[in-house]
């Protein structure tokens, strides 16, 4: 699906496609009954968003021309990071934030590829890729299994995970 797709960093002008991609997918979860970004529903992270936008760490997924996923990568760990994952004294890890695909492509194997294309495309001297997810959330939980993320526990009902990038 992506050879047909332009991955590039969001720029200021994506911010409200972003936000509305975002809300879209979480309002598809809350209709499917999944426990996972209902917060973003009432305008919950819209200012981080927009601010990870104007840092370059947000990427858009466009296949012509239309937002069909998105993703944010942080070399630097956030408040919710440290609160998940602890304090990291190594710096050795990219957080994966808001990795989020359109309902109609879900189970077209898009998620995998964005996690594929990640491995290979984000430069970075760092380690670790890291992300968590609602811990009830147990397809969510198995996609990340299922693509090599190494199940680290549990902090504040969010499983955590990391994979090793071979940079």
């Amino acid at each position: 699906m992506l050879e047909d797709a332009q991955i590039r960093p969001a720029v200021k002008e994506d911010g409200p496609k972003v936000i509305e991609m975002l809300k879209k997918v979480a309002q598809w979860m809350r209709e499917q009954e999944i426990n996972q970004w209902q917060y973003l529903l009432n305008g919950g992270d819209d200012k981080e968003i927009l601010e990870a936008i104007k840092q370059k760490e947000t990427f858009i997924v466009l296949n012509d021309e239309e937002l069909i996923a998105t993703f944010t990568l942080s070399t630097i760990q956030s408040d919710w990071d440290r609160h998940i994952f602890g304090g990291e004294t190594e710096g050795d890890s990219v957080y994966l934030h808001r990795l989020a695909v359109l309902p109609v492509h879900i189970g077209k194997g898009l998620g995998k590829e964005l996690l594929n294309w990640i491995e290979k495309n984000f430069s970075t001297d760092k380690a670790y890729l890291k992300l968590d997810c609602v811990a009830d959330n147990s397809k969510l939980n198995q996609f990340y299994l299922e693509n090599g993320f190494h199940y680290l526990g549990e902090t504040d009902h969010h499983s955590k995970y990391e994979k090793k990038l071979f940079s």
